[in-house]
């Protein structure tokens, strides 16, 4: 195993039950995982309609959106330790949890595409609909893989990734550093995609009579 890929496997299991010590309490309540799966989509849209208002006020509404992303990513990701902890998980929450994922990173990249359009940055608006195929082509190349009974969560670009660099590049985003950003998880996207469908032929490759 690659320093990179133990370093990462280090830190997803810390995360992990750290979420899971975190909704210890909540899983006492009423509140479900779908009801947090929901809300978490709903910040991260409200996110992206603060990211296009960054005409009236770059640091205001980059900042803001910023902030309500990473609060309803979190959420988005924290919806699956509370089924964990609760036991209140089902099937079509699984589901339900998969699809929103896709929903809540493609809405903010597409308002940050218009964003692009908007300065008529066509490299950026470009790098932006690439950065969004990646992405969801990165959570689809796991989910077949494991499909296939194989081991698919190969590469550093994994959602909990792309959140963080997409945050960054709105932060620093009045100061034009949005489109590099854009340009790295591009870039990050497309490299894990082409490790995973890698490892998934190495893997059918070794399972092979």
């Amino acid at each position: 195993m690659s320093r990179a890929a133990s370093l990462k496997r280090g830190y997803t299991h810390g995360a992990r039950r750290l979420a899971s010590r975190s909704m210890l309490g909540l899983a006492r309540t009423r509140v479900t995982p779908d009801a947090l799966t929901a809300f978490g989509v709903g910040l991260c849209v409200a996110a992206a309609v603060l990211v296009f208002f960054e005409n009236r006020n770059e640091i205001l509404f980059y900042w803001l959106g910023a902030g309500v992303f990473v609060v309803g990513s979190i959420l988005d990701i924290l919806d699956g330790a509370l089924a964990r902890t609760s036991g209140k998980g089902t099937p079509f929450g699984a589901f339900l949890d998969s699809t929103t994922d896709r929903v809540s990173e493609g809405v903010v990249l597409g308002a940050i595409a218009l964003v692009f359009a908007r300065h008529h940055d066509l490299v950026g608006v470009g790098l932006a609909f690439a950065a969004v195929a990646g992405s969801f082509l990165v959570s689809y190349t796991r989910a077949r893989a494991e499909a296939l009974g194989l081991r698919g969560d190969i590469g550093l670009g994994s959602r909990a990734e792309r959140v963080v660099v997409i945050t960054v590049g709105l932060v620093f985003a009045p100061w034009g550093a949005l489109v590099w950003a854009i340009g790295a998880l591009t870039v990050t996207a497309w490299f894990t995609v082409g490790q995973r469908v890698w490892s998934v032929r190495v893997q059918l490759r070794r399972t092979r009579p």
